[in-house]
């Protein structure tokens, strides 16, 4: 795929295509990579979604806005953005990262399109970005309803033992397995008063806690 097809994806074309090239280069490839695009990215993509979800729904607390917007911006949404975009075409990766097929990974792809969104920002600044945001996520704004939010797996297993008056889970680190650009966390979910434990695994820490915390309330029959 091309980087003007890409950028015709955006909606925006590019003043400096370096920023776009550096956005789609993984640190595994080393070099000029876009770990700081991704961070920027990220910090733009949160306000462009929170700002949306603030201006259309007036009335909904702070809460069910949080995680409204939790929803659009998690790792699983990101990616499916950026697969759609076949971005993983497009992507820079170092050899490790082509053998193990880094390219189809959510977590690359996740960053990748953070980093995209920071590229788009630094180059034609936060209204283009808002702007190239607002393509991106036109469909998924149009349907979202607040009466249907989805809390993730740590929410509700912290709402249920607080509804039961115990206390909150522990979530410890088992492993971190793997080389610093493809790790493999391990955490597990300590409930004293109901003697469970369970282990998840994931890309990040906030992933594993996820998947323990599925576990743990399927333990508990929720």
């Amino acid at each position: 795929m091309s980087l003007d097809s890409l950028a015709s994806q955006l909606g925006y074309r590019f003043k400096a295509p370096a920023h776009l090239t550096q956005a789609l280069t993984h640190r595994s490839f080393g070099g000029n990579n876009n770990e700081r695009l991704e961070f920027l990215g990220d910090g733009a993509l949160n306000f462009i979604i929170a700002n949306q979800l603030y201006q259309r729904f007036p009335k909904l607390p702070e809460g069910d806005l949080s995680r409204l917007r939790a929803q659009l911006v998690k790792e699983a949404t990101l990616s499916e953005i950026a697969f759609s975009l076949n971005i993983g075409d497009a992507l820079k990766l170092g050899e490790g990262e082509l053998k193990s097929a880094g390219w189809r990974r959510p977590s690359i792809l996740a960053d990748a399109l953070e980093a995209i969104i920071g590229a788009v920002y630094v180059d034609g600044g936060f209204l283009a970005a808002e702007a190239s945001v607002l393509k991106l996520y036109e469909e998924r704004l149009a349907i979202i309803d607040p009466k249907i939010i989805d809390k993730d797996a740590k929410s509700q297993l912290q709402e249920y033992l607080q509804g039961k008056k115990m206390d909150l889970p522990n979530y410890n680190v088992v492993s971190i397995e793997g080389e610093a650009h493809a790790q493999t966390f391990k955490m597990e979910c300590v409930i004293e008063k109901l003697n469970i434990t369970t282990v998840g695994e994931g890309s990040s820490r906030r992933v594993a806690e996820q998947q323990a915390a599925q576990l743990a309330l399927e333990k508990i029959g929720k």
